[in-house]
């Protein structure tokens, strides 16, 4: 492409299409892209750099793993109609969630334990969603403390998700550390009281935690040390059952209800002076409904990228009707399976208003550190922009809500590749 055109010119964001050029100049100047991003490819690298226990953490699903299929054959049945001879000179992937102007609708999704990936942790995932202007979530099962996440991430716009535990002392202590750390926003997941039944993590006790790594974020909290101390738990000389202790206070296996929601969105709120407040693991248009009943902001529609119930809906089939019920009255977000940009542009279509990805990612953690979290995000950026060009796409606005004009549907039953 001619990078000296005038488009850019128009644009509030980066060309990311000229990433493209780059690449292709590259061999010119005895370069190399750093790997390939074709998503089977990168699963690929990342299974090669990768321990098996790595491995299979990044990768299990629930059960059979028919879940994490039926998220995919939703995308391939529903497929973009471009059109053409549209001025997209001056097109721009800006968008804005919660007053932050942001490169695009596109997020780094909450993804726990990334010390499993790369001995630096969520500190090189934090520090690229900054560089891209791209929104950064944490995950409460992060593997490095939410103040130096917050330092690497600096200015850039990021949420906490929180997995509430059942001692609400320690979920305050959690939330008021996000907030006083930069965190906009409160992502509660309501999917994940225990891990799914994940084959080959059970078949080879992979379970970093009960080994002693990955418990930073909860090892650096004040009243969670107390509760060690209280338990005679030294974490320096005793790894594995602090890490043990930490996590069966996060993924504790005893479901919250309804009725505590209404605490924690007020929690969160008095901590925040009033910052939003989502859940995440929204499937059903009644739990999408209640939702709005009790106040929250915004929903995240995800199914756990497959890893939680086995025999699920595709969450792109579950997305289209919440949108169509609750659309109005809600900010919608969505998850699980997004593996490129027409994946992203498909979602919007269906009703999404902002997308997260976080398997593609956390491949380039694991193949290249911080280089191959820039490599995987920049990449997916060109594609979503060059779609843009030779789709016929000017802006975001155009996408949201937008099936009839831009999207082919197929019946379920169909997976048409």
């Amino acid at each position: 492409m001619d990078t000296k055109n005038p488009n850019k010119d128009f644009r509030t964001t980066p060309e990311y299409a000229e990433y493209q050029a780059e690449n292709f100049w590259a061999s010119n100047e005895g370069k190399v892209p750093p790997f390939n991003t074709e998503p089977a490819q990168l699963e690929q690298r990342a299974k090669e750099k990768l321990s098996e226990g790595g491995w299979f953490y990044a990768s299990s699903n629930a059960g059979q793993s028919t879940t994490h299929l039926a998220n995919r054959q939703s995308f391939y049945r529903h497929k973009i109609v471009p059109k053409m001879l549209v001025d997209t000179n001056k097109r721009d992937t800006k968008h804005e969630i919660w007053g932050h102007k942001v490169s695009a609708p596109v997020g780094f999704a909450p993804v726990g334990i990334n010390k499993i990936y790369h001995p630096l942790g969520e500190l090189p995932v934090a520090k690229v969603a900054k560089e891209l202007n791209l929104p950064y979530c944490l995950s409460t099962a992060g593997s490095t403390s939410i103040e130096e996440v917050a330092a690497a991430n600096g200015e850039g716009p990021r949420f906490f998700q929180l997995y509430m535990p059942h001692d609400d002392e320690l979920t305050v202590s959690l939330l008021t550390r996000a907030f006083n750390s930069g965190f906009t926003a409160c992502i509660l997941t309501v999917d994940t009281w225990q891990l799914g039944w994940r084959h080959n993590d059970i078949n080879t006790s992979n379970y970093a935690f009960y080994h002693g790594i990955g418990a930073d974020l909860g090892l650096t909290d004040p009243v969670f040390q107390k509760r060690l101390a209280a338990d005679g738990i030294d974490p320096k000389t005793m790894p594995n059952e602090a890490g043990r202790k930490w996590i069966d206070n996060v993924w504790h296996g005893r479901a919250h209800s309804w009725e505590k929601i209404p605490w924690v969105i007020k929690t969160w709120k008095e901590i925040s002076g009033g910052k939003p407040f989502a859940i995440k693991g929204i499937q059903s248009v009644s739990d999408a409904r209640k939702c709005v009943e009790v106040g929250c902001d915004g929903i995240v529609v995800s199914n756990h990228a497959g890893r939680q119930v086995d025999g699920a809906t595709g969450s792109l089939d579950a997305l289209e009707n919440i949108a169509n019920a609750v659309g109005d009255k809600i900010y919608i977000m969505f998850d699980s399976g997004i593996r490129g940009s027409s994946d992203i542009v498909k979602a919007l279509c269906l009703g999404a208003q902002f997308v997260f990805v976080g398997r593609l990612w956390i491949y380039g953690l694991s193949i290249m550190g911080e280089h191959g979290v820039r490599h995987v995000m920049k990449s997916l950026l060109a594609d979503l922009d060059i779609l843009f060009n030779v789709a016929g796409i000017q802006n975001v606005g155009q996408l949201i809500g937008k099936k009839d004009d831009w999207i082919e549907s197929h019946p379920r039953g169909q997976s048409l590749l």
